[in-house]
């Protein structure tokens, strides 16, 4: 089994972030909603492909922040945002998904902004917490 680099998931996250933005600019903000929660998986996963762990198959980024914070304490920081992500998963894409998992319906563009901060935010921590060699834990 051929082992995923860290720099594909890397690569994929900011392409992720990419359309985010562009749909925030579109005014798609359930969609730029979903691409920040897809480039925060994207991010975790890197992180595990860092430290060459199996990277589980789950979309759940409460579930990828139990695997990593163990060894990157940092990222207990990112708590709450990727908490607040994690929402954005199954609601932002279907609209008969869980009947009230988002409150107040559909993202709004305040929603679609912290979203995109958040995950920046988090893409430039996990962009230092991974040097070339691998070595470097926050």
């Amino acid at each position: 089994m051929t082992k995923t680099k860290t720099g594909d998931w890397l690569r994929l996250a900011n392409d992720d972030i990419v359309v985010a933005v562009d749909a925030q600019q579109r005014q798609i903000y359930h969609l730029s909603c979903f691409h920040a929660q897809q480039a925060a998986e994207k991010l975790l996963k890197a992180l595990l492909a860092e430290r060459e762990t199996i990277i589980p198959k789950v979309h759940s980024l409460m579930e990828l922040y139990g695997l990593v914070v163990v060894t990157c304490p940092g990222l207990k920081e990112y708590k709450q945002s990727l908490q607040i992500l994690d929402n954005y998963y199954i609601p932002t894409r279907y609209p008969d998904a869980l009947p009230g998992s988002l409150e107040e319906g559909l993202p709004s563009a305040e929603d679609a902004a912290q979203a995109i901060g958040d995950v920046q935010e988090l893409q430039e921590f996990i962009e230092k917490a991974i040097s070339p060699t691998g070595s470097r834990t926050p």
